[in-house]
């Protein structure tokens, strides 16, 4: 079954504390897990940013949304238990807890009511679109800033694109300067744009020391797909210079047999595509 959303989980939860004694919320979704048969790839499932799992999450959500509405009181950080009004609402024996049923309660339309300030309007509109009343507000937050995400990599990826080749080689080298690797842009740039380098852009050390060297190649392609010819050629630039270790960078993409070639060869060479 897939992950209940976070409106299902609302009376699970009310009835796990109907005990009347104080509950962790850990041991809450521990005892959910079971309630719910909830498998462990389920339990585990994380949200896109990876901080949290999606349904801890999710019973986090409950937890406020009852807490809210009355339903549930919390005596000290990280513990709750039923308030009066929760043991109330449970005696009517509700088929099912959700938003709309909560808006009976005044406390729970307030919550609800309150808007965030709109600092950034465009980023708002974007996740308020994705939101949906099934989602907790992180999941709605998160499913935005993805959107948001891949259409700032999308404009990028069309500028890159618009400029000059030797702009694109060098923009690769700077690149992966800044992610660490070792050298400088002016002993990377040494052998950028030369006829003579067989197929190889650049040149990067692996550490500070220089104990290794990377060869670079750079293609700015539209939609040409890289395909297994064109990584071999690299690999051959690579075995003239007695290399064994290449990046082949494009805005294309590598061909599935591109993919397949470098895993069995033995030079190590790692193909980075959009």
């Amino acid at each position: 079954m897939a992950i209940p959303d976070f409106q299902k989980i609302m009376l699970p939860l009310l009835q796990y504390a109907s005990d009347e004694q104080e509950h962790s919320v850990r041991k809450a979704i521990e005892a959910l897990v079971d309630t719910l048969n909830l498998n462990e790839e389920e339990r585990k499932e994380l949200l896109p940013s990876g901080q949290q799992t999606i349904f801890d999450n999710r019973v986090g959500w409950a937890k406020t949304h009852l807490k809210k509405a009355g339903l549930l009181e919390t005596p000290k950080r990280g513990i709750f238990q039923i308030s009066e009004r929760g043991k109330k609402v449970l005696s009517d024996n509700p088929e099912y807890i959700n938003i709309r049923f909560l808006d009976q309660f005044p406390e729970h339309i307030e919550f609800r009511n309150k808007k965030p300030t709109k600092n950034d309007n465009s980023s708002l509109e974007i996740i308020e679109e994705l939101a949906d009343i099934n989602t907790t507000p992180q999941e709605s937050i998160e499913r935005g800033y993805q959107q948001i995400r891949k259409e700032i990599e999308l404009e990028i990826l069309n500028r890159v694109k618009s400029c000059s080749p030797d702009f694109f080689e060098r923009l690769v080298v700077d690149l992966l300067i800044k992610m660490g690797y070792g050298g400088s842009r002016r002993d990377a740039g040494k052998a950028i744009g030369k006829s003579s380098d067989g197929g190889i852009d650049g040149i990067i050390k692996e550490d500070k020391l220089g104990l290794d060297i990377v060869y670079i190649q750079a293609k700015r392609w539209d939609t040409t797909v890289v395909g297994r010819p064109e990584i071999q050629k690299f690999v051959g630039a690579l075995h003239g210079q007695r290399a064994r270790k290449g990046v082949f960078i494009t805005t294309s993409r590598f061909s599935q047999e591109a993919k397949d070639y470098v895993e069995v060869i033995d030079s190590k060479i790692v193909l980075i595509g959009y």
